[in-house]
């Protein structure tokens, strides 16, 4: 990127201030131009300074972070990535999400130490993916009502065996627009990869599964793949799939491969679905930066199955489904509320 992005950190500890203005100053292309001890002190910076993102504890006296964003949301959206222990704070986290947050990072249990550096790359490049979301598109899919569960297509000879989707920065969001849009009889299974820290998957599936007439779990290993259930990959490992002698298919979690830079990988789950499934398996890769996708986009269209990308126009960050489109791999490009009508006529 070419230009400097403005962040203003808000926490409520010195220390945390200090070392996390110390890892962002470790990027060329990011400037932290003031911090903020709580809320209150932030609204007032944010007017002054104009940030153009910022970082932001949850719990903090006078106002705290849900408080702040909820705020700002009606006063003057910032691009916002939560910066929290999600054993803490990981329902908040996921109101943080609903009021307009766009990605979160996990803050090391063990703050008075080096380890708090571990996060340096993942926050920077957090940070650079939140300068250029879509916050018009995000406040749309926020304030949008999904429709009503459809009526399951009539399947004459179903082209679908299994559902894949990929999804990074706005994914919460998007999903919980788009999956509750699906019918409790759906003939196929899902399986999601979100990249999200250790410690919120499960706690975004369970809401997931509040709002929504499938079955939305958190994946757990050697699981049979089902109809009608929706399989989110937990945090830290990567989600596969298993033939077993009977035909019946299983979930397997692994940290192998070690090489890629999320895991769970959308590249991953995606290669194992078109071994396992060949051709009977649809990808959808949505809003999120970098490329991750694409790779495994390429071994589903290799076995004979179809991709779909999300259409920019929606997109909080046109990231992942360009570099799926521009490498030539998709079959169709979807808008976020067309999509799931766009699912179940494949099946």
């Amino acid at each position: 990127m070419d230009r400097v992005v403005r962040v203003l950190v808000v926490d409520d500890s010195a220390y945390i201030r200090k070392v996390v203005k110390k890892m962002l100053s470790r990027s060329p292309f990011i400037e932290v131009v003031g911090t903020a001890r709580d809320g209150q002190e932030a609204l007032e910076l944010v007017e002054q300074l104009q940030p153009d993102v910022l970082t932001l504890d949850l719990i903090m006296p006078n106002m705290d972070g849900l408080e702040l964003l909820q705020t700002l949301r009606l006063r003057r959206p910032v691009p916002t990535i939560i910066l929290s222990i999600a054993s803490e704070t990981g329902e908040m986290a996921l109101e943080a999400l609903a009021a307009g947050a766009v990605d979160f990072v996990q803050k090391p249990t063990a703050l008075a130490t080096e380890k708090v550096f571990d996060i340096t790359e993942e926050l920077i490049q957090k940070v650079k993916a939140a300068s250029v979301v879509s916050l018009t598109n995000l406040q749309k899919v926020m304030g949008s009502v999904a429709p009503a569960p459809m009526a399951p297509s009539v399947i004459g000879s179903k082209k679908v065996d299994l559902v894949v989707m990929g999804i990074s920065t706005g994914g919460p969001q998007a999903l919980s627009f788009l999956i509750p849009q699906l019918p409790a009889d759906l003939s196929v299974p899902v399986a999601i990869v979100l990249h999200m820290p250790v410690g919120y998957t499960e706690l975004y599936a369970n809401r997931l599964n509040e709002i929504c007439s499938l079955k939305v779990v958190e994946a757990k290993d050697g699981v049979p793949v089902c109809p009608g259930v929706v399989l989110v990959a937990p945090a830290g490992r990567h989600l596969k799939f298993v033939r077993q002698p009977d035909g019946t298919v299983v979930t397997l979690l692994e940290a192998r491969p070690f090489d890629t830079l999320h895991r769970p990988s959308v590249d991953v789950l995606f290669q194992s679905a078109a071994e396992v499934y060949g051709e009977r398996v649809l990808g959808v890769v949505m809003t999120g930066m970098g490329s991750d996708g694409k790779q495994g986009a390429a071994w589903i269209k290799s076995a004979g199955g179809t991709i779909f990308t999300e259409a920019e126009e929606t997109c909080v960050v046109y990231g992942m489904p360009r570099s799926v489109f521009e490498a030539g791999l998709s079959d169709q490009v979807i808008p976020l509320e067309q999509m799931a009508p766009a699912i179940l006529d494949m099946l």
